[in-house]
C-alpha cells in the first residue's frame, strides 16, 4: 500500500483554509466519516481534555486515514510520550499545548521527526502504509514530511516568544489557544478584545516570516472567526463534538417546545 498521503499539509501549503473536527466526547471509528461528511478537513482529538485512552486514539486514527480525513491528536502539555505512540498507530500529526519558548519547540520537533531530522523511534509497520511498510530507511524520509507537529501558543510568554518558536525547524505551525491566552492575560472569554487581535497580529507575523501556519482555537463565534481568519488564520478548529451535537439539539427541541406551547394555548 502506498503512503497516506497529509492532505491537510497539502491544503495548508496551498494557502487553503483547513477545518478541524473537535473530538472530546466522540469515541468512535466513524468520526472520520462524520467529519468527512460535514465538510472538514482534520479530525483534532482531545487528549488534553477529551475522555480518551490512548486506544481510542489508535481507534479513531486508523478508522480515518481511508476517509482523506487527517487525525491530528492533541496531547498534554509534556507528554511527548503520548504523540509518539498516536503517532506510531495511524495519527498525522500532533499539536501540543502551552509551548512557551523555543527550547520546549526544538524538543518536540525532534521528538516527532525520525534521524536525521529528529530522534522519533521506529516502531515497526506503520499504519500510514497499511503496515506494509517498505524497508525502514525509506519509510521514515518518506514518513517525516507527512507529520504535521503545531506548537499552540497560550501564554503571554508564549507569544513574546512567537518568533523564536515559529523559526525553530521541524514546527510546522503555531495555534493560538485564545480562551487560555485570554485568561492569561486577564481578559478571560473577552475573545474580540484587541490584545487578541493585537496577539494574531503578531503571531501571524510571526508564521509568515518563518514559512509557517497561522492556527486558530478557542474561537467559535462566526464573526470574531472571520476577523481572524482574515488576519491568516487557516488552520481553523470549527468547534466540537458537544457543541455541535448541542447546537442541532437545541434547535429541534426549541422548534417542538414551540409547538407544545402552541397547542398549550388553544
Amino acid at each position: 500500500m502506498p503512503l497516506v498521503e497529509n492532505a491537510t499539509i497539502r491544503k495548508l501549503r496551498t494557502g487553503g483554509i483547513a477545518l478541524g473536527f473537535g473530538l472530546h466526547h466522540l469515541r468512535s471509528a466513524a468520526a472520520g466519516m462524520l467529519a468527512a461528511a460535514a465538510g472538514h478537513d482534520w479530525l483534532f482529538i482531545d487528549m488534553e481534555h477529551g475522555a480518551f485512552s490512548q486506544d481510542d486514539v489508535a481507534q479513531i486514527c486508523v478508522a480515518a486515514l481511508p476517509t482523506g480525513i487527517t487525525p491530528i491528536v492533541r496531547i498534554c502539555a509534556g507528554a511527548l510520550d503520548q504523540g509518539t505512540r498516536a503517532l506510531d498507530n495511524g495519527a498525522a500529526g500532533v499539536i501540543v499545548p502551552h509551548v512557551d519558548t523555543a527550547d520546549q519547540a526544538r524538543r518536540i520537533a525532534s521528538a516527532f521527526r525520525y534521524p536525521p531530522l529528529g530522534s522519533r523511534s521506529w516502531g515497526g509497520p506503520s499504519a500510514l502504509y497499511g503496515y506494509k511498510t517498505p524497508g525502514s530507511a525509506e519509510a521514515q524520509a518518506a514518513i517525516n514530511p507527512e507529520i504535521l507537529v503545531v506548537a499552540m501558543i497560550e501564554s503571554v510568554e508564549g507569544l513574546a516568544n512567537a518568533e523564536a518558536i515559529a523559526e525553530v525547524d521541524g514546527i510546522d505551525g503555531l495555534l493560538i489557544g485564545t480562551s487560555d491566552l485570554t485568561a492569561e492575560m486577564g481578559i478571560s472569554g473577552q475573545i474580540l478584545h484587541p490584545r487578541v487581535e493585537e496577539a494574531y497580529r503578531s503571531v501571524g507575523a510571526a508564521c509568515r516570516k518563518a514559512g509557517k501556519f497561522l492556527g486558530m482555537g478557542g474561537v467559535y463565534e462566526l464573526d470574531a472567526m472571520k476577523r481572524y481568519a482574515d488576519l491568516g488564520a487557516h488552520f481553523i478548529l470549527t468547534g466540537s463534538d458537544h457543541a455541535y451535537i448541542l447546537a442541532g439539539a437545541n434547535l429541534r427541541s426549541a422548534f417542538f417546545r414551540k409547538v407544545e406551547a402552541e397547542r398549550g394555548a388553544q
